[in-house]
C-alpha cells in the first residue's frame, strides 16, 4: 500500500495544475469478493493516464470516464459498482468478483489544505500507523465536512485543531480512531449532528512499510533486496560495504557496516541472518534478540540454529523460549526453493505472513474469505 501511495505522490508532483486537471480514486467500501481492497487509490489525469489501481484493471476504464466527470464539476461523487449484479449494462458484470465496491472520486485543488494527495505525503517515511480521516457521506448539511475531504490524525491535540469537532461528536470520533489504530483495522462510522444530518468517516489506518534487514553480504542478497523494493519495502543491509558490489548502494536504503553499524528495529522490523558464517551469525543472534524485533529468520538448517542454543546455554547465557519464539528457523515457507530467487519469495512470504497474523498455508485450503471483512 505505502508503495502505491509513495508513486501516487511522486506522480502528483511533477504536474502542472494550469495544464491537467486531476482526481484521486479511492475504494472506500466493499462489500463480498473484490481484487483490492478499501484504502486502494488510483490518481486520474485528465489527459487518461493513471498511476495506481482500484481493482485487477477491469473498473480502472469507467473510473476515469467518472473521474473526469468529476473533475468537470469540480465536486467529490461516489460512484458504487456492483459485480454481483445480473444487468449486463453494469460495470463488472461477468467477472465473477461478487462484490460490492465503493470509489470515491475527488477531484484535487493543489491549493486545498484537504486535499487528500497532500496529506498522504506526510506519511512517507513513517514508522508507526497512522490514520487518515475522509468524508465519504453526507446527508443534510453537514457544514465544513463535505464529501472527498480528508483529515489527518497526528495526535488528539492535532487532530482537533483542524478537525471540525463542533460538528460530530469528539468522544466518539476519538474512541472510534484509537480503536482503528489499536487493531491496525480501517473502518467507516456514521455519525449524527447536531442538527438531525449525517456524515459517514473512512478511518483509514495507514501501516508503515516493512523493513527488512538482510545481515549478511554474499550474492544471494541480491534477489532479495529486489524483490522486497518491488514489494515497496524498506531494505537495510549489514555488512561489509568493501565487499559488496556498487549496485547494492543504490538498491537497497541503507548500508550498514556489520560491525559497528546501529540497526533500526521496530515493531515492522524482520531480521534475517545470511552471513553463511557460524560465528558471525551467533554474533548477531545474540546481538538482535537484546532487541524488540518481532521476527528473525535464520538461513540454514534447524541443527545449525539448535547448536548455537546449545552454546549459548553451555556459555551461561541461555537463550529464553520467549525470545525463541521470534526466531524463525529455517527461515522461510516450504515451497521447494533451491535457487537464490527462489529461496527469497520463500523468505519473504513468510514473513509478509507473519505480519499479516497468517499461516502461509495454501488458499484452497483456507475455509473462511480472503480478506475478513
Amino acid at each position: 500500500m505505502m508503495k502505491e501511495i509513495k508513486n501516487i505522490w511522486q506522480a502528483y508532483q511533477q504536474l502542472d495544475f494550469t495544464q491537467n486537471q486531476a482526481a484521486l480514486a479511492t475504494v472506500v467500501r466493499v462489500e463480498g469478493s473484490s481484487y483490492r481492497r478499501t484504502g486502494a487509490r488510483m490518481l486520474v489525469l485528465e489527459n487518461g493516464d493513471w498511476i495506481g489501481g482500484i481493482s485487477g484493471g477491469c473498473l480502472e476504464g469507467d473510473a476515469l470516464r467518472k473521474a473526469r466527470l468529476a473533475m468537470a464539476q469540480g465536486k467529490a461523487t461516489v460512484v458504487t459498482y456492483d459485480t454481483t449484479d445480473d444487468d449486463p449494462y453494469q460495470i463488472g458484470v461477468g467477472l465473477g468478483c461478487n462484490g460490492i465496491i465503493d470509489v470515491l472520486l475527488t477531484p484535487l485543488d493543489p491549493t486545498d489544505p484537504h486535499n487528500p494527495v497532500r496529506l498522504l505525503e506526510k506519511y512517507l517515511g513513517q514508522r508507526q500507523p497512522d490514520l487518515l480521516v475522509t468524508v465519504v457521506d453526507v446527508r443534510g448539511d453537514t457544514g465544513p465536512l463535505t464529501l472527498g475531504k480528508a483529515y489527518r490524525y497526528d495526535d488528539p491535540t492535532y487532530f482537533g485543531n483542524t478537525f471540525p469537532m463542533s460538528h460530530v461528536a469528539e468522544h466518539n470520533i476519538l474512541a472510534d480512531i484509537k480503536a482503528c489504530l489499536k487493531n491496525e483495522k480501517s473502518a467507516t462510522h456514521t455519525y449524527l449532528l447536531p442538527n438531525g444530518a449525517s456524515v459517514s468517516l473512512f478511518l483509514e489506518v495507514i501501516l508503515p512499510p516493512v523493513h527488512l534487514v538482510m545481515m549478511g553480504g554474499n550474492y544471494d542478497i541480491y534477489p532479495m533486496v529486489r524483490l522486497a523494493k518491488e514489494m515497496g519495502w524498506r531494505v537495510s543491509v549489514v555488512c561489509n560495504p568493501a565487499k559488496v558490489h556498487q549496485s547494492l548502494f543504490e538498491l537497497a536504503d541503507a548500508i550498514i557496516p556489520k560491525d559497528d553499524g546501529e540497526v533500526p528495529v521496530d515493531a515492522y522490523t524482520a531480521v534475517v541472518l545470511m552471513a553463511h558464517d557460524y560465528e558471525t551469525d551467533y554474533r548477531h543472534l545474540r546481538r538482535m534478540l537484546r532487541t524488540p524485533v518481532p521476527y528473525l529468520g535464520m538461513l540454514g538448517p534447524r541443527k545449525r540454529t539448535d547448536k548455537m542454543l546449545t552454546r549459548a546455554q553451555e556459555e551461561g547465557s541461555p537463550i529464553p523460549d520467549e525470545a525463541m519464539r521470534r526466531v524463525y528457523s529455517p527461515v522461510g515457507l516450504d515451497i521447494g526453493a533451491n535457487t537464490p530467487e527462489e529461496i527469497a519469495i520463500s523468505i519473504l512470504a513468510e514473513i509478509r505472513a507473519h505480519f499479516a497474523g497468517r499461516a502461509g498455508t495454501s488458499l484452497r485450503q483456507r475455509e473462511k474469505p480472503i480478506y475478513e471483512e
